[in-house]
C-alpha cells in the first residue's frame, strides 16, 4: 500500500498570516500555481491514486480537485491499466485544527482582542485550551481513527492520496508511525510526504515488526517541484 500525504496550496489566509482553522479562506494565486506544479510532477511520475481523500475545506477541497484535473486533463480519467480516476472523498477527520475564537485573526489582532489569553499562552509552553476549540487530545484522536479506517478498507494495491492541512498532518504521521507523541514537523506548501507498507503484514507481530523493508518512508517534506521563486514567494 502506497500512501501519499500531502499539504494543500497557500491560502488568502496563509498569506495574511491567518489562523485560519476551520475557514474557508481560498488558495491565493501562487497557490494555485503550486498545486499545478505539483500536478504536473505527479503526473510525469505516474503517481496515479485509486483513493483520493481530502478535507472538505475550501483551501484543501481547491487542491484535491486541481490536482484531479491535472490527471484528468492528460489521462482522460484512466491510468495504463484503464483503471478510473477516483472522485475526491471529503472527511472532516482531515480538517485543520478547529482553533475556536481564534478562527480567522492574525496574532496581532488577537493580541488586542484576548490580551490576557494571548499572554497566557505566550508565558508558557503547557497546553492551555482555547474557548470554544478542539483539544490535542481530540485532534490526535480523529488522526488515528482515519488511519485505522483507513488500513481497514484498503489493500496492498491501493494507492492513496490524503490532502489536509499542516497541523492535522503532524497527529497523522505520528498514528501512522505508532508514536506516543505528536512531532512538530515542517510541512511546505504542497510538501509531499510518501509512506510504503505492506498492508498484510500490519498485525503481524515477532520480527516482521522491525523488517524495514515492509514498512518504509519514500518522501518527507519533498516540495522539490516548487522552484526556488515560488517558495520563496510563499513563505
Amino acid at each position: 500500500m502506497k500512501i501519499l500525504m500531502l499539504r494543500h496550496g497557500q491560502s488568502w489566509g496563509n498569506l495574511q498570516q491567518r489562523m485560519q482553522g476551520h475557514g474557508e479562506e481560498a488558495l491565493s494565486r501562487l497557490g494555485q500555481q503550486q498545486v499545478q506544479r505539483l500536478g504536473q510532477r505527479l503526473l510525469a511520475e505516474s503517481w496515479w491514486p485509486s483513493q483520493i481523500y481530502s478535507s472538505p475545506l475550501r483551501r484543501a477541497q481547491q487542491t484535491a480537485e486541481q490536482l484531479r484535473g491535472v490527471f484528468l486533463a492528460a489521462g482522460a480519467g484512466a491510468d495504463g491499466s484503464g483503471c478510473p480516476l477516483p472522485p475526491v472523498q471529503y472527511d472532516s477527520a482531515l480538517e485543520e485544527f478547529q482553533n475556536g475564537i481564534f478562527q480567522g485573526l492574525t496574532w496581532p489582532e488577537a493580541q488586542i482582542h484576548y490580551p490576557e489569553l494571548c499572554q497566557s499562552l505566550e508565558a508558557t509552553l503547557d497546553w492551555l485550551p482555547i474557548p470554544g476549540a478542539e483539544s490535542l487530545i481530540e485532534g490526535r484522536q480523529r488522526a488515528h481513527g482515519f488511519i485505522q479506517q483507513l488500513l481497514q478498507r484498503h489493500m496492498n494495491c491501493d494507492h492513496i492520496w490524503i490532502i489536509t492541512h499542516q497541523w492535522i498532518l503532524q497527529h497523522l504521521i505520528a498514528a501512522l508511525l505508532e508514536c506516543h507523541h505528536s512531532w512538530k514537523i515542517p510541512a511546505d506548501f504542497t510538501a509531499l510526504f510518501e509512506f510504503s507498507l505492506d498492508r498484510d503484514r500490519w498485525h503481524c507481530s515477532g520480527h516482521n515488526q522491525f523488517n524495514t523493508e515492509l514498512w518504509q518512508i519514500c518522501r518527507f517534506n519533498d516540495a522539490s517541484h516548487l522552484a526556488t521563486d515560488l517558495r520563496a514567494a510563499g513563505q
